[in-house]
């Protein structure tokens, strides 16, 4: 799963990455320790630009009930998202970017768990695949935006630390992820979730504070301990 990540970017820096029209934006600078129920930074593309903006983690169905579902729903499987309503319906015309610079898993080691951070090797800001919903609350008309992490199965790098990763989307290939074609190509873009590249990103071992999601400074993301692992 992915269930903590890291954008520790500027504004600026986010802006550029991701070519992103301008007006006004909700992201206001660095984070250390993104989590599920969060709002969080989301690209997605109005047709004819890139749009940054704000989902809650933890998506809702525009069709659900209530909101209950939401952190039930933090990452979604690439390899059964056509099989459920509440990702196929999203994977034809809402899918998005969730930009980050690192995500946080827990390793076995021993009787505990070490928190690893991964990251690319060159240090450069990535997108997660997502799909996003809006809901509206029967009870008073408000609109709830949310989101999902689209997660596959591991690397050669992931595979010693947790049994899946967040699907990253190659910077090549997040047009094609964020097109709003009227009738996409699903297989074509089935094919992009799959494993980021194990030589092209590191792994190493953070301090146990990042458990706690009250915490979130730079401190998080030093190397602790162990070592770089590759």
């Amino acid at each position: 799963m992915c269930g903590r990540y890291t954008i520790t970017v500027t504004f600026e820096e986010l802006m550029l990455r991701f070519y992103i029209d301008g007006g006004k934006a909700p992201y206001h600078g660095p984070r250390y320790n993104v989590a599920p129920g969060q709002a969080v930074p989301a690209i997605i593309n109005d047709g004819q630009h890139n749009r940054l903006g704000e989902l809650r983690w933890g998506l809702v169905p525009s069709w659900a009930k209530d909101e209950r579902s939401a952190y039930q729903m933090i990452n979604a499987r690439s390899e059964t998202l056509l099989e459920k309503p509440a990702y196929r319906i999203p994977l034809q015309r809402k899918r998005c970017l969730i930009p980050a610079d690192g995500f946080y898993e827990w390793k076995k080691v021993g009787s505990g768990k070490q928190p690893m951070r991964m990251t690319l090797k060159n240090g450069e800001l990535f997108a997660m695949a997502g799909l996003y919903d809006t809901w509206i609350n029967p009870a008073d008309g408000s609109k709830l935006s949310t989101c999902t992490i689209i997660t596959t199965t591991p690397n050669k790098l992931m595979a010693e630390i947790h049994d899946r990763m967040p699907v990253i989307i190659r910077q090549e290939d997040e047009p094609l992820w964020l097109s709003r074609s009227a009738q996409p190509d699903v297989n074509a873009l089935l094919g992009l979730l799959r494993p980021y590249p194990a030589d092209e990103m590191i792994a190493y071992p953070v301090s146990t504070k990042v458990g706690n999601v009250r915490n979130d400074d730079p401190s998080l993301i030093e190397e602790f301990g162990m070592g770089t692992l590759f």
